[in-house]
């Protein structure tokens, strides 16, 4: 255990942090897979409404640094692109 006052502050902040980071990293993940969950149901309206939901989370969590923007963008793009497949297939 830290002795020192400041190094207490920052073991304190850490486990805020932690589980701040591991609550939105799940809502994340549930976000996406719900996309998935549509698409693999083959439901293009719910998929849509799902990707709807998921983008501005994948956008604003990479910014703040939770995921790389550039998985981020692997994401949306996969999403979309099977969105995409589903709409011209059905």
């Amino acid at each position: 255990m830290a002795n020192i006052k400041s190094a207490k502050k920052r073991a304190k902040q850490t486990i805020v942090r932690n589980a701040r980071n591991s609550a939105q990293r799940s809502q994340l993940r549930t976000a996406v897979k719900k996309v998935v969950k549509a698409l693999d149901a083959n439901d293009v309206a719910a998929a849509e409404a799902a990707f709807v939901v998921a983008q501005p989370l994948l956008d604003r969590f990479s910014a703040r640094g939770l995921i790389h923007k550039n998985k981020a963008a692997r994401h949306k793009s996969r999403l979309s692109a099977r969105i995409k497949a589903l709409k011209t297939a059905a």
